[in-house]
């Protein structure tokens, strides 16, 4: 059984390093990523850096330098969140989008205009090594639904990815209990018999779902599913990128780069990372 194991481990270590392969074939010459035919943005270059770091997996010279060229352009605090966690993990300390981030807290303790935006608010300054703003954890856990699940915005319909995101974003600051039984709850009942998990009720599994859902899991320190591995399995494209459902194909490098941290077993925030950079 032991021996089972570790060629299951073995066989997803594979495949991971496969879509990484992938996504760091679409690394442009300036640095960031994009989409085959598209252009490079400094959000899809930040999932990809992310995916990378998870990994283990290395990124060109010059993509930190795109990243902190770009911050000017992030319109939305959530762009800004994601890209200060993604300098984060290339080892650099993204001091003028935590300051960001943290003049964008209402008195509620919300950070942004969403619940969504609170959640990456705590994911970025724990991925930088800060502590979590006290404020937006309460609201955080405020902001659970009657159902367990977490949705984007105040009052909105809960969605597997937010609610995963909210997971560990909680954990990430030590919180147990309650607010992560539910909403492990909450994504349990969104698991279908193919192994996949759905984002929301009646919308049939995707692979997007399904790593966010892995990544709760694992952030919780509670076994994954039985299937979810599986059906990332079966997702996967003989060139290494990941299918976004059983039906669709669809921003492959987005899609690849969201599963690699599933994979690789590393929840939100990752690792540390070498300074490369003040």
């Amino acid at each position: 059984m032991k021996t089972l194991s570790v060629l299951v481990a073995c066989t997803f270590a594979m495949v991971a390093a496969t879509g990484a392969d992938y996504v760091q074939a679409h690394e442009t010459a300036g640095g960031g990523f994009a989409e085959a035919g598209g252009s490079a943005s400094p959000e899809l270059t930040a999932w990809a850096v992310l995916g990378l770091r998870a990994t283990g997996s290395g990124v060109g010279s010059t993509t930190l330098s795109y990243l902190v060229a770009h911050e000017g352009d992030l319109t939305e605090v959530t762009d800004a969140e994601l890209v200060a966690m993604a300098e984060s993990a290339l080892g650099k300390r993204p001091e003028a989008l935590l300051a960001r981030i943290r003049a964008a807290q209402k008195p509620s303790g919300r950070t942004g205009p969403n619940v969504n935006s609170t959640t990456w608010g705590i994911l970025a300054l724990r991925q930088a090594g800060e502590k979590a703003l006290p404020k937006a954890v309460r609201y955080l856990v405020r902001a659970q639904r009657g159902s367990g699940g977490w949705g984007w915005s105040p009052g909105g319909a809960p969605d597997s990815n937010d609610t995963a995101a909210a997971v560990e974003a909680l954990r990430s600051t030590g919180l147990r209990g309650a607010p992560i039984r539910r909403g492990l709850a909450y994504l349990s009942r969104l698991r279908n018999k193919d192994g996949g998990f759905e984002l929301t009720p009646g919308r049939g599994s995707d692979t997007q779902s399904t790593a966010w859902a892995i990544q709760a899991f694992l952030a919780a320190r509670k076994p994954v599913p039985k299937g979810a591995f599986a059906y990332l399995h079966r997702m996967r494209r003989a060139d290494g990128s990941y299918r976004y459902s059983a039906r669709y194909v669809t921003t492959p490098v987005w899609v690849t780069a969201q599963v690699l941290p599933a994979l690789s077993r590393r929840p939100f925030p990752l690792p540390p990372s070498p300074s490369r950079a003040g």
